[in-house]
């Protein structure tokens, strides 16, 4: 059974972001998958500190939630990461999660992560694309360094009220087929 690990980088629960994320993991476990979802807020995850000690294939110093996340993410078969737009970038908490995954940057850690499959999932308030166009690019630039795949990304404009989105069916209906299309991909190698 292929497994999926969901990262909401959004701190509201129950928000656009949780909303979009859900649907993508429905359409996941419909087609037979394992999929569980971490909420950024209620893990305790620390600054990056810059000591290279993962880059030489050593544990994190760091003693916090990320050293179990390191072997839950190993285990995956993909990911699904989710942030709605702050200030024309991921919110701190995926950021935080991002710098984090630096741990992965050495040969030894880098082979458990490699060509595993991604959704990208960005609710925004705004209507304007260039206001997601940083984000985007941002996850893009992450994904290709770490050699993670992103078969799909779920954008939703113009939702800034907790939930709203549901009321976007045809966002809802993309972000539940993209789960399936991620199933179908994993299922298929």
């Amino acid at each position: 059974m292929k497994s999926i690990i969901g990262i909401n980088g959004s701190p509201r629960m129950n928000g656009n972001t949780h909303v979009l994320i859900n649907s993508v993991m429905s359409g996941l476990t419909d087609r037979g998958c394992k999929t569980e979802l971490l909420h950024s807020g209620d893990m305790k995850i620390g600054e990056c500190t810059g000591c290279h000690a993962c880059w030489k294939g050593l544990d994190c110093i760091q003693n916090d939630d990320m050293n179990d996340i390191y072997q839950r993410m190993k285990e995956a078969d993909g990911y699904v990461f989710g942030t709605p737009v702050y200030w024309y970038g991921p919110t701190a908490l995926m950021k935080l999660f991002i710098d984090r995954m630096v741990f992965f940057n050495c040969p030894e850690n880098r082979e458990h992560i490699k060509n595993k499959k991604a959704v990208i999932v960005i609710p925004f308030e705004e209507t304007n694309h260039a206001t997601v166009q940083p984000v985007l690019d941002f996850f893009d630039k992450c994904c290709e360094y770490l050699e993670i795949k992103i078969t799909d990304r779920i954008i939703a404009p113009g939702v800034t009220k907790r939930g709203e989105v549901s009321s976007h069916k045809e966002v809802i209906d993309s972000a539940y087929m993209s789960g399936q299309n991620l199933a179908e991909i994993l299922k298929a190698e």
